[in-house]
């Protein structure tokens, strides 16, 4: 007969008078966390009693039931609702929801605390994000939701920009396919299609960092400290209908200007608006780009203007901030640190001076007609004027008989002052706004790298780092790399191999040392030593290697020439030489697997000729292919012996010491004498490696 299941029954639920409820000693809570009792307090008030309070009957000495219930589970709410009563706004009757657990059930007190407390499950960040997003739907503002579930408007925000996010990703991250961090960094877009894309394409690839992930997005973005955002300005790129992809979770630096055509246009404008106020001045032609090209200058030249002087209120203004500034230095010259308004006042006083440093310049009215203006942006995105140039083609002429009289000018025979130079109109020449930003900055770094081998030497490191352990430097600024060669054809024993294990030992060392984000690994590789840095960089380095003996393309196809594998040897050789190579001490030696087994009989002989001598090679001439080149492994253990693709050109012969003894076979093999004979005509000789 099947047992009947027993039921299960629920405590009783009721209505209890606060003043009838006190708090229980069971209660497992004993430090403040999460909102705050005041916080609490606020809520309920606004939305009620979310959850009953969880009691049990007070007893007394004798264990007789009294009126009293006291709480083992909700004391916080307790607390709240007490909160209340003491500001007159519920009553202290007003009746409370419970639970009233049985006075015979089994549970302690105890336990039901901790159960209550330990049991929460946080609500997920997307389920939160949704539940946000639906008040802000139902009218509420962001900074509404904020205050009724007690949370900074930042994380409001937050939370609502998921809503940018494609919904297939937010279902990858509902599923624990990707880490908050991930979804947070596809908020920086609103391109559903790019997110997927990128998403997709990270698929493929072992790194999936967060900053990688915005990297991707606004590849074709400006960031906003470029110099041509910083002109243009934020508020009328956005006015002119332009979007900034904005990082609410990092410090995005200004973010991302994605439309690039238009800030181009916006910014030529403005330097076409500013050129034209130049033109007024008389210039013969103003050149207008972002930024010039190296050297734009070097072949014109430039004129002697007189920088005009202070006028003397000005002169008053700038000795009366000069004074200022030297009082201040005097007084907190032996000061650690500056009051914070003394930094500030110094910082306005350098600025006002500066601004009176960088003076206008005049110019003679005939020289202005002859010579023109280039119209840039600086590297901190200020209008940039450089004035008084002359092209050679505008240079003054000397006639014959006439020195020191410009051609066209009028001459002075009576007298009486030149003719004023008819007015001309400037012509303002706009530059592509796209301009050789890259190529300055370019020719800049190479002179200071150039000049500093330290930081060369962690730059190299830093690209190679990448080469050797991640395979991959997306958009690198050094055109160095190691591209790591692997082995088309390996024997079965390479992997096995003493440098295999050696090399690969090593690469695990490095790599459970080398941080994985760019900036971290930059920071780290300038912490090292010089010993530990050519260590590193000697392994980077090594991976790029190839000694690889390959049949060379005759016909000028894509693969390497024969005469690239004829080099590559030679350089090998070098190379060898120089590190002091030694394949025998690398731990190779010739078996039957590796070698013997795989060339000829003649090659074999030979083998053993060049390092036993003729006598031993007798001793195994009439053996069949496997018996000899057995035999073989056995007489050539310990010679030294090594084919010739892993010898050094200069190598000396190893026969020449390796004649004085031989080796008696053994008897199976000396009573086979006869047998399948075999001369050096009856078989091609092939290669060493054949």
């Amino acid at each position: 007969m099947a047992k009947a299941v027993q039921k299960i029954i629920l405590s009783a639920s009721r209505d209890i008078p606060f003043n009838k409820l006190v708090l229980s000693q069971s209660n497992v809570r004993r430090l403040k966390a999460g909102v705050s009792v005041e916080d609490l307090a606020e809520d309920i008030a606004r939305r009620g009693l979310l959850q009953s309070l969880n009691v049990r009957r007070v007893v007394d000495a004798e264990g007789a039931e009294t009126d009293q219930f006291e709480i083992p589970a909700g004391g916080r709410r307790y607390r709240a609702l007490e909160r209340l009563v003491r500001q007159k706004r519920l009553s202290k009757t007003a009746l409370i929801p419970c639970i009233v657990r049985d006075p015979g059930v089994e549970v302690s007190a105890e336990e039901d605390s901790l159960a209550e407390n330990v049991q929460r499950v946080a609500l997920h960040p997307l389920d939160q994000f949704r539940a946000f997003k639906t008040l802000l739907d139902q009218g509420a503002g962001e900074e509404e939701i904020a205050a009724r579930f007690f949370v900074a408007p930042a994380v409001v925000r937050q939370r609502l920009r998921l809503a940018a996010v494609s919904e297939k990703l937010l279902e990858v991250y509902a599923e624990d396919g990707m880490t908050l961090e991930q979804l947070m960094a596809f908020t920086v877009t609103t391109d559903h299609a790019r997110q997927e894309q990128v998403w997709a394409a990270l698929q493929q690839s072992y790194d999936k960092e967060p900053y990688l992930i915005r990297r991707q997005l606004t590849e074709s973005a400006v960031r906003g400290s470029d110099r041509r955002a910083r002109f243009v300005g934020a508020e009328a790129y956005e006015a002119a209908g332009g979007v900034i992809l904005r990082d609410l979770f990092e410090d995005d630096n200004g973010g991302w200007f994605e439309d690039v055509a238009l800030l181009d246009r916006l910014a030529t404008e403005r330097l076409a608006a500013a050129a034209e106020t130049i033109a007024a001045e008389g210039w013969k032609w103003i050149e207008v780009a972002v930024d010039f090209r190296y050297g734009h200058m070097s072949h014109l030249r430039q004129l002697d203007g007189v920088t005009i002087e202070l006028a003397p209120a000005e002169q008053l203004t700038f000795d009366a901030l000069t004074a200022e500034q030297t009082k201040l230095e005097i007084e907190y010259e032996r000061a650690d640190e500056l009051p914070d308004e003394v930094d500030a006042r110094l910082g306005e006083i350098e600025a006002a001076l500066a601004a009176f440093e960088n003076r206008p310049v005049r110019y003679e009215p005939t020289e202005i007609a002859r010579a023109g203006v280039f119209v840039s942006i600086d590297a901190d995105g200020h209008l940039e004027v450089d004035r008084g140039y002359v092209r050679p083609e505008d240079e003054p002429s000397m006639p014959i008989g006439s020195e020191g009289q410009a051609e066209g000018e009028a001459r002075n025979t009576d007298g009486m002052a030149p003719a004023a130079p008819d007015p001309q109109r400037t012509v303002i020449t706009i530059g592509r706004l796209v301009s050789e930003l890259t190529a300055h900055r370019t020719l800049a770094l190479r002179d200071a790298v150039a000049n500093d081998p330290q930081v060369a030497l962690t730059v190299l490191l830093h690209k190679l780092c990448f080469d050797a352990f991640q395979h991959s430097a997306p958009g690198a600024c050094l055109e160095a790399s190691v591209r790591h060669v692997f082995f088309p054809v390996q024997a079965a024993d390479l992997k096995d191999s003493p440098s295999a294990q050696a090399i690969a030992e090593r690469h695990e060392a490095w790599k459970a040392e080398l941080p994985k984000d760019d900036d971290a690994l930059w920071d780290w590789l300038t912490t090292l030593d010089d010993t530990r840095r050519a260590a590193l960089l000697a392994h980077c380095v090594s991976f790029g290697v190839n000694a690889l003996y390959e049949k060379g393309d005759r016909y000028g196809g894509p693969g390497v020439s024969a005469h690239g594998v004829q080099h590559r040897i030679a350089q090998s050789d070098r190379l060898a030489r120089a590190v002091g190579l030694d394949m025998v001490e690398a731990g190779w030696r010739p078996t039957v697997d590796n070698y013997l087994g795989r060339v000829t009989k003649p090659r074999i002989l030979e083998a053993v000729r060049e390092a036993k001598g003729e006598q031993a090679a007798q001793l195994i001439d009439h053996l069949k292919k496997a018996e000899m080149a057995k035999e073989a492994e056995r007489l050539l253990d310990g010679t030294g012996w090594l084919p010739e693709p892993l010898r050094l050109a200069d190598n000396v012969d190893v026969s020449e010491t390796s004649t004085d003894t031989v080796e008696e076979l053994p008897a199976f093999l000396a009573d086979s004498e006869g047998q399948d004979a075999i001369t050096d005509e009856s078989e091609p000789r092939p290669i060493a490696a054949e």
